[in-house]
């Protein structure tokens, strides 16, 4: 497996697209100063460089263990647990008051890139714990918050979140644990499956936040509420909550993925969060942090993917290139060259959306102005199954390509590039499917409000196309061209959609992906044409040409020419193919 090296200027050169000196001016975020933001990527780049990044090919070969009822992380990974922790990282974008640093959600975000293109099994477990303490922070009591949030944000304790149950899958309505309550407290007991670092010895502690339903609750997602239930008491005595097994996985081999058994010996202790029945609004503000985190984590296995095949393919000599005199590295081949390009470009349009989407976060909390909040707000809503759906499906074809540009070498576990593609495998699944993001967006947020806010998403493309299309600069024009033709094809998917779902709501739902892609591909597509054109203007100015800036307009040319295109036949898909796609009886399938 290759190095890793952090893309720093690629990562500050999209900061400063997604508005971070903006955002370092709003109420909370003076502490975001150009040399501490400085300072910061490139301390972070340096622990995913020398801590995290050489521990991913152990960590994967060794994987967790439960031996004797304790769960052991692989060698070498509490230690560098204590790294964050000495550090203060974990605490990045939480308030002073609660022991963080009070930067933006958007500088964490470039943070937890590196660290999980680095090691994204272990990785994981911070997002976790920022996400806990993102739940309590919204909806904990003041009691909650001052006992458990400076122990989450110094990463002294980590979390979880308790939400899957063996016969409930994807449907929290059919969670069965229950929470009995006794004097202050509640008795939980239950099952939960698929629980990320359910168990581990990297912290004292866990702050186990669990979905459960009291005994007089209405059925379904109505009588949910949430508890925070702790690995270890105040007393130091255990908990009722306990580890029976860790699922042997694809990828993330690292990273536990515990069933945890609530109750076997009375029942779990564990305290209100916030009123009874109201548990899964409140889960959903820590899910939506997750998709956002995962949707990070297609990109950032995307961008380790293409590292090591593009460092394999500047090496590698077999064959000779067209139009070369002998043999030569195989990315003077045409194809390995598309393939590379594809891998980059996209890598970068990815950047750009999940950067967008992040920036607009600290403006929909920081910002003054209300109706600037609440169109910041209306932007996070849309591209946040964006992020999570069209990200990880495209991190995981990525890294696909990144096993084929190696040929029969990627498919040798000891080059690595088939972990990065194991590893990409679970960021379309969980945190809610690919699908289930897709019906989100569909449904919630394109039908609900009869298309105004993805209109308006797609007059803001619009108006970017044509000022590109009519410009001077060759590439760029060309560029417009294509966005305004894949935006166009948009509106009318919309306008179809719309149109469609009164009479038969089966058919616009069988394109729901396809319309996931498609709008994907535009806004990241989009965020690219964006980034490419300020890369020209910056070249512009200077006298000599800097191969980093000249190489993206070129790079938003490609896209242009092979991505966007596809957004004709996926229109063609969603607005004519949804009846064949339920035109089959069952037994015919």
């Amino acid at each position: 497996m290759s190095a890793y090296i952090a893309p720093v200027r690629e990562i500050k050169f999209m900061l400063a697209e997604a508005g971070l000196d903006t955002i370092a001016a709003l109420p909370g975020f003076e502490e975001a100063t150009p040399d501490l933001v400085d300072s910061i990527l490139e301390e972070a780049a340096k622990i995913a460089e020398e801590t995290m990044a050489p521990m991913n090919r152990s960590g994967d070969i060794q994987g967790a263990r439960l031996e004797d009822g304790v769960v052991h992380s692989p060698d070498g990974w509490p230690e560098a647990w204590n790294v964050l922790v000495d550090g203060g990282w974990i605490g990045l974008p939480f308030a002073p008051d609660h022991g963080g640093m009070g930067l933006p959600n958007l500088l964490n975000t470039a943070v937890h890139e590196m660290w999980q293109s680095a090691n994204m099994a272990f990785a994981l477990n911070a997002t976790l714990v920022q996400g806990a303490a993102h739940a309590l922070e919204l909806f904990g009591s003041d009691a909650q918050k001052a006992e458990y949030l400076p122990k989450l944000v110094s990463g002294e304790w980590c979390g979880t979140m308790n939400i899957t149950e063996p016969q409930a899958g994807s449907d929290m309505a059919a969670i069965r644990s229950r929470a009995v309550p006794e004097g202050d407290h509640y008795r939980i007991s239950g099952q939960k499956i698929f629980i990320s670092y359910g168990d581990h010895e990297m912290s004292e502690n866990i702050v186990h936040l669990v979905l459960a339903r009291t005994p007089d609750a209405p059925p379904g997602l109505k009588g949910l509420s949430l508890f925070v239930v702790l690995k270890v008491l105040e007393d130091g005595t255990r908990n009722d909550v306990h580890c029976v097994s860790l699922e042997h996985k694809l990828g993330i081999r690292g990273a536990s993925t515990a069933v945890l058994s609530y109750g076997d010996n009375g029942g779990a202790v564990g305290t209100l969060v916030g009123e009874l029945n109201r548990g899964v609004e409140y889960m959903f503000a820590m899910m939506n942090h997750a998709r956002q985190a995962v949707g990070l984590q297609g990109l950032s296995i995307a961008e380790r993917a293409y590292q090591q095949a593009r460092s394999y393919a500047r090496e590698r000599v077999q064959g000779k290139p067209v139009g070369c005199s002998g043999p030569m590295p195989i990315v003077h081949h045409p194809d390995v060259r598309r393939m590379l390009m594809g891998m980059k470009a996209r890598i970068e349009a990815m950047r750009g959306l999940i950067y967008t989407a992040a920036a607009a976060i600290d403006v929909a909390h920081a910002h003054t102005d209300e109706a600037a909040r609440a169109k910041a707000h209306q932007l996070v809503e849309l591209l946040t199954p964006m992020v999570k759906g069209w990200c990880t499906e495209t991190g995981q074809s990525v890294a696909s390509i990144g096993v084929q540009v190696h040929g029969g070498m990627g498919y040798i576990e000891e080059t690595g590039a088939a972990q990065h593609l194991r590893d990409a495998r679970i960021t379309t699944i969980y945190e809610g499917t690919t699908a289930i993001q897709a019906n989100d967006l569909l449904h919630r947020k394109v039908l609900r409000d009869g298309g105004r806010a993805i209109s308006e998403l797609l007059d803001d493309v619009m108006l970017s196309a044509e000022a590109m299309r009519t410009g001077s600069d060759a590439s760029l024009r060309v560029v417009g061209g294509a966005l305004k033709d894949a935006a166009g094809q948009a509106s009318h998917v919309v306008a179809w959609l719309l149109a469609a779902a009164p009479n038969d709501a089966r058919q616009p739902s069988a394109g729901a992906v396809p319309f996931l892609e498609l709008m994907g591909i535009i806004v990241g597509g989009h965020c690219l044409a964006k980034s490419a054109r300020a890369a020209a203007t910056a070249q512009s100015e200077l006298a000599e040409a800097d191969p980093f800036l000249t190489a993206k307009p070129i790079l938003a040319r490609f896209y242009a020419e092979h991505v966007l295109p596809q957004t004709l036949a996926l229109g063609a898909a969603i607005m004519f193919g949804g009846a064949s796609v339920m035109a089959l009886d069952e037994a015919q399938l």
